[in-house]
């Protein structure tokens, strides 16, 4: 995306309140020291021990220095221990670490969202973008009640076929067993098999339309809204260390409150930049998607145009045309289920 583009997409600071008022809510401080108080009585990450195994017991199968055969190979035995016990601590203090650098950005994170929820803090708006979201959530909405409309139709219509396909059987029974009817029989049902014929060759037009449509929708937009999630989640974080930032800015700054200041200038620096590199894939996707989208669309709307009236016209040459340009092929009658060789 060109520097033109991102620079339209200015990012900008709308602060969220419900009247204006920059005053506190009751309610919102008590669900704040809430929270606080969750941490708080949490488990405390930097006390926590860990003791392993035989560490520290006692001194139950160790060798006396009075049995030199044995020395070399208990002191080799002992390293060895040292060392796993080692490995150990240094993955479980890793570990520990990791769980507490979750539990403090799972914290900020959620005092920004009840923040922003109650009107008591500010979060950042691309307003040109969250619109282009918007756009994309109510069109899938409406293609996905278009693909719920043309499987149904699907079904029906198969039903249809099917009972043609046993009325035909029906009166070319009747023909051989009815000499007094054997025309009126007959030719209804070479009529009730030719609309057999044309109603599969337009299930494959139909199919080939639901299969594109749901590839459309369940995959190609799919992916772009996962996309847009990590996004939004982003948005959050970046709102959550900016906002974190600020506070401590507005405090003393004595050399504590400077190193305060410092990690978390960076911690806003790291979310900054991901929340940029996000928006900037979002911005992209959207654009590629609403290409992809107008090219898919155009070509199975036309199908399925002609398919339909092609059918009702009663223009079997023009129905089978229109499956030879959009290069649909129909499965022979009988090769419903796949042989056991396809199946490998």
């Amino acid at each position: 995306m060109t520097d033109s583009i991102m620079s339209k997409a200015a990012t900008m600071e709308i602060p969220i309140n419900s009247n204006g008022d920059t005053g506190t809510l009751p309610e919102d401080d008590s669900l704040e020291q809430d929270l606080q108080q969750v941490m708080v009585s949490g488990p405390n990450l930097n006390e926590t021990s860990i003791v392993s195994g035989g560490y520290g017991g006692t001194a139950e199968g160790i060798i006396p220095t009075s049995s030199i055969k044995g020395s070399n190979m208990h002191h080799s035995s002992s390293s060895s221990s040292l060392t796993a016990e080692e490995m150990t601590r240094g993955v479980a203090v890793e570990k520990l670490e990791s769980v507490k650098k979750w539990g403090l950005n799972t914290y900020k994170c959620t005092k920004q969202m009840i923040s922003e929820r109650f009107g008591r803090g500010s979060r950042t708006v691309d307003l040109e973008l969250e619109a282009q979201i918007e756009v994309l959530r109510d069109t899938k909405r409406k293609y996905e009640n278009v693909l719920r409309l043309a499987r149904a139709l699907t079904n029906h219509f198969y039903n249809m076929v099917q009972t043609q396909h046993a009325l035909g059987d029906t009166f070319a029974d009747l023909s051989q067993k009815s000499p007094e009817l054997r025309d009126e029989f007959g030719y209804n049902a070479e009529t009730q098999k030719l609309l057999c014929k044309n109603g599969e060759t337009l299930l494959g037009a139909i199919n080939f339309f639901v299969s594109s449509i749901n590839t459309l929708v369940n995959k190609t937009m799919e992916d772009t809204l996962m996309t847009i999630k990590m996004y939004e989640n982003a948005r959050l974080e970046f709102d959550a260390y900016r906002a974190d930032l600020e506070e401590l800015s507005m405090g003393p700054r004595d050399a504590v409150a400077m190193a305060r200041i410092d990690a978390a200038q960076q911690q806003y620096q790291v979310h900054k930049e991901k929340y940029e590199r996000l928006r900037s894939d979002v911005t992209i996707k959207l654009k590629f998607l609403e290409e992809n989208k107008v090219k898919v669309m155009h070509k199975q709307l036309l199908l399925f145009h002609n398919a339909i009236s092609a059918y009702f016209a009663g223009n079997q040459q023009q129905l089978e045309q229109t499956l030879k340009q959009f290069n649909i092929k129909l499965r022979p009658p009988g090769a419903d289920k796949p042989s056991w060789l396809e199946e490998q």
